[in-house]
């Protein structure tokens, strides 16, 4: 024989569930897709600032030597009556810019006119979107940190010299006055070694504080989690303990409450067999068997309450269950002048559940009913089917004084009674059997109105 005996079936064991570490994975996995989504931005962003900059600074300075070379504006508008020198001082300005690889000239009508590069003076390129971006006024920049360039991206590429480093192409408008119209664009190829080293620089940095913030808060976080699961698992352990000594008390209380009344009884009734006639005697010790009954009840009903239920259900014949029961309170009912009726078919299906239990439900219900009347009064049983939900309805009702809503109310916590005899377990174990194998279980009562009990339980 195992010294671990099997847990009952119907127990799931459960794993407690550790907030430190659950937050150790996802609070980790959190923070670092947040951190590197931001850094990630960032660094997107600054390369856009530093890039837009370079361009706005070439756009100036190409601009303002227009102005001042009246030799070049012509040479865009295809004034060819020009100062020779002038406009080849004026283009050289523009070819000898700092980290420029090659500057071409187009005019208005996108023809290449001038380049750094003599070999491609006057070719023709393919589509060029920046160019007519450029043409229709705006400055574009972009730029591309492969430095290879082995397969050139565009057809003007076509013949650009070797470079290293961070490639940033410019396409800059060109107008005839500040504010005139575009009478052209300069496109520039710049390799800027300060550029790269900046915004390499930046994105190293960006990363590394994302990363560190990302830590920081991380390790904050989780040391606030392991002090509050901490705390959360100590006031559990309170809380359990608390509940317990809590159960146990009103458990003694109930229990202590239940048994006085009947140990009470008992004694007079067992002074009465020694003093008394014998038809008093007989009288008496019929007192202490019912007595000696209520305890045995009382102590079963509590046993039932604390020990597991079984999941096992079978077919249950609920009309023969019915029918037994109020058997056993017919004599107590004619004492009482309590009149039964039984409204229940004689084919009502069977249900499903264990025949034990439901009939411990039912003799606890109908105990409940009796006590409820005193003296004079009515009980019925009806019991009809629901097809269509496949379902046994059966319903208890007595003539009784009722409750009230705040008695309603706690009905079925345990060890909470209406009754001066009762220890307040019966009907909150006919709740727990009856959802055990599927079925509900609704209490509806009124002061002057009686109770009704309604059980609902699966067709087997």
């Amino acid at each position: 024989m195992s010294a671990h005996p099997k847990p009952p079936r119907h127990i799931r064991p459960t794993v407690p569930f550790n907030l430190s570490r659950w937050f150790g994975i996802v609070g980790f996995v959190s923070i670092a897709i947040v951190s590197a989504a931001s850094s990630l931005l960032l660094s997107h962003f600054l390369t856009e600032r530093m890039l837009r900059q370079e361009g706005v600074l070439t756009m100036e300075f190409v601009q303002s030597v227009v102005l001042a070379e009246k030799s070049l504006r012509g040479y865009f508008t295809g004034d060819r009556a020009q100062d020779a020198a002038a406009l080849e001082a004026a283009l050289g300005h523009i070819a000898s810019m700092p980290d420029v690889l090659r500057a071409n000239i187009y005019n208005g009508e996108r023809s290449l006119i001038w380049s750094s590069d003599d070999k491609i003076i006057g070719r023709h390129f393919g589509s060029n979107p920046e160019l007519d971006a450029a043409l229709a006024g705006k400055l574009v920049v972009h730029g591309d940190a492969d430095s290879n360039h082995e397969q050139p991206r565009k057809d003007e590429h076509v013949d650009l010299r070797d470079h290293s480093g961070y490639f940033v192409e410019i396409y800059v408008p060109v107008r005839d006055a500040p504010r005139g119209r575009v009478i052209g664009a300069v496109e520039l190829y710049k390799n800027p070694q300060a550029l790269a080293e900046a915004l390499s620089t930046g994105r190293l940095f960006t990363f590394i504080g994302a990363a560190a913030v990302g830590l920081f808060l991380y390790l904050t976080l989780f040391g606030l989690t392991r002090r509050a699961d901490a705390v959360i698992r100590q006031q559990q352990d309170r809380l359990v303990e608390t509940e317990i000594l809590a159960t146990v008390g009103e458990m003694g209380s109930a229990v202590a409450h239940g048994i006085r009344n009947p140990l009470a009884a008992i004694r007079s009734s067992a002074e009465l067999v020694l003093e008394g006639t014998p038809e008093t005697a007989r009288e008496s010790a019929q007192d202490i068997i019912a007595e000696s009954d209520r305890l045995e009840e009382w102590v079963r009903n509590l046993l039932s309450y604390t020990r597991p239920l079984s999941d096992d259900a079978g077919a249950v014949a609920l009309r023969a269950i019915i029918t037994g029961t109020m058997d056993h309170f017919a004599r107590e009912m004619e004492k009482r002048g309590i009149s039964a009726r039984l409204n229940v078919a004689e084919d009502l299906p069977m249900a499903k559940g264990d025949p034990l239990l439901l009939r411990q439900v039912l003799h606890s219900l109908m105990a409940n009913a009796v006590e409820a009347i005193q003296q004079s009064g009515t009980i019925e049983i009806a019991g009809i089917t629901d097809p269509a939900k496949r379902r046994v309805e059966l319903t208890i009702r007595d003539s009784g004084p009722g409750m009230s809503p705040e008695q309603l109310k706690r009905i079925f916590t345990p060890f909470y009674t209406t009754k001066t005899r009762g220890m307040g377990v019966g009907l909150a174990l006919a709740k727990r059997i009856v959802e055990r194998f599927g079925g509900r279980i609704a209490i509806d009562s009124a002061p002057g109105r009686g109770t009704a009990v309604c059980l609902s339980m699966p067709i087997a």
